[in-house]
């Protein structure tokens, strides 16, 4: 089943980029002086540079052209460049904007879709749709469910609240407690027009009642959920869960990912290989270094999350690219694509889990994440050779150009001069 592909304003001219080495997203080794042709917003050829064919000519010799990116894991609200105290003080607009400043940086670093999993509402897609903004093709799940105390639980034991509940999102938490109230969260959630429902069947670091040892919600509730997508439109289900038992209560629950999974152990990660389960790890937030001196906790569960991960990856789980960004630092995506050949993939074989393995999560292969004829065209350009030189495509400046629905949307090179 196919998903709601998200609207973006279209190209209206037929272009040619020639010259370049073409990395497509499938696996396939690269081609050298390789032409992708583009005519509207789709993609109308690929393959040898051709003479004389149709459309304006962009010369990309001595760039890679790979396709637009894909960020599975992203939370576009949240902002890790701004003090807590100063951003407690803003008002509505001024977190608007920051939301409008992060889509923008996102799309610059070559993430031409983003899956936010709590936080933006369907205001920003439309607003990208329209072109009003630019950002990422938005998947979104609007709000992540969790029980009284759980992770999607912002609410301190004085009474408190996290900053983004404070400037009045709280549409990214929905608590639930039976099962009466989570298939009635999931249907307003649909109602709303979310494109995948997120669930939290375990803790995490960041929330005051809580750590990632504690439960969430049960594999009964997990289960009612995705039987309920079921009968609609076939939204799937991911979980926030990062002990061995919160993934298998979410596999069994019939998930189709599991984000983070920082301490799995062989018997579920064969039982997420069996089922398919894509694996969104999140590395670039596990590894991240807070201010301050050392924690050796924060060090454990670095080396055990790394150990998880990559007992997943040689175990043949699939894995998609997802950075958590909000937590990790807006605009740094591709720092993952270098953390993912650390715990065993191969460059090649990263790019793919940051194009076609996301498009296949989201449902969304049939038009994206990959550089294919008839596919959309959403591309990237770069000076970086991502087989030599990967970690350099966390530099959002060696993204030279960005094409999204056959629009140029990023020129630093001015190829459109």
């Amino acid at each position: 089943m196919t998903a709601r592909l998200p609207d973006v304003p279209r190209g209206t001219e037929d272009l040619r980029l020639v010259g370049g080495t073409l990395i497509d997203g499938t696996g396939a080794a690269p081609v050298e002086d390789a032409e992708v042709g583009v005519s509207g917003d789709r993609i109308v050829y690929v393959g040898p540079r051709r003479a004389g064919a149709p459309g304006r000519e962009i010369d990309v010799q001595g760039r890679w052209v790979l396709p637009g990116f894909i960020d599975a894991h992203v939370h576009l609200v949240m902002s890790t460049s701004v003090d807590a105290e100063r951003q407690r003080l803003w008002f509505p607009e001024e977190a608007v904007i920051a939301a409008v400043g992060n889509l923008r940086a996102t799309l610059d670093a070559g993430v031409t879709t983003a899956r936010d999993l709590s936080g933006l509402t369907p205001g920003y897609r439309s607003a990208i749709a329209s072109g009003e903004i630019l950002g990422p093709r938005l998947h979104l799940a609007i709000a992540m469910l969790s029980p009284t105390g759980g992770h999607a639980d912002p609410v301190h034991a004085n009474g408190t609240l996290p900053v983004w509940a404070e400037r009045g999102l709280a549409s990214g938490a929905a608590v639930v407690d039976t099962l009466d109230e989570v298939v009635r969260t999931v249907r307003a959630l649909v109602r709303t027009g979310a494109d995948v429902i997120k669930v939290c069947t375990s803790g995490g670091v960041s929330t005051p009642h809580d750590s990632p040892s504690d439960a969430g919600l049960p594999r009964e509730h997990v289960a009612a959920i995705v039987a309920e997508m079921a009968g609609r439109a076939g939204q799937p289900v991911t979980a926030h869960a990062q002990s061995d038992a919160s993934v298998r209560a979410a596999v069994e629950g019939g998930v189709a990912s599991i984000e983070h999974g920082y301490d799995l152990t062989a018997d579920t990660i064969a039982l997420m290989r069996e089922r398919g389960v894509v694996l969104v790890p999140t590395l670039s937030t596990l590894l991240r270094t807070p201010p301050g001196p050392a924690d050796a906790a924060r060090l454990a569960r670095q080396e055990r999350g790394l150990a998880s991960i990559s007992a997943a990856v040689a175990a043949g789980v699939p894995v998609a690219l997802g950075t958590d960004a909000g937590i990790h630092a807006q605009g740094r995506n591709l720092n993952e694509l270098a953390h993912l050949v650390r715990v065993g993939l191969s460059p090649l074989e990263a790019v793919r889990a940051g194009t076609l393995v996301g498009a296949r999560l989201l449902r969304l292969e049939h038009a994206l994440g990959s550089v294919e004829q008839g596919k959309l065209a959403d591309l990237v350009v770069t000076d970086v050779d991502p087989l030599r030189d990967i970690e350099a495509l966390a530099d959002p400046s060696r993204v030279r150009a960005v094409v999204q629905g056959g629009r140029l949307v990023k020129d630093l090179d001015g190829l459109l001069r």
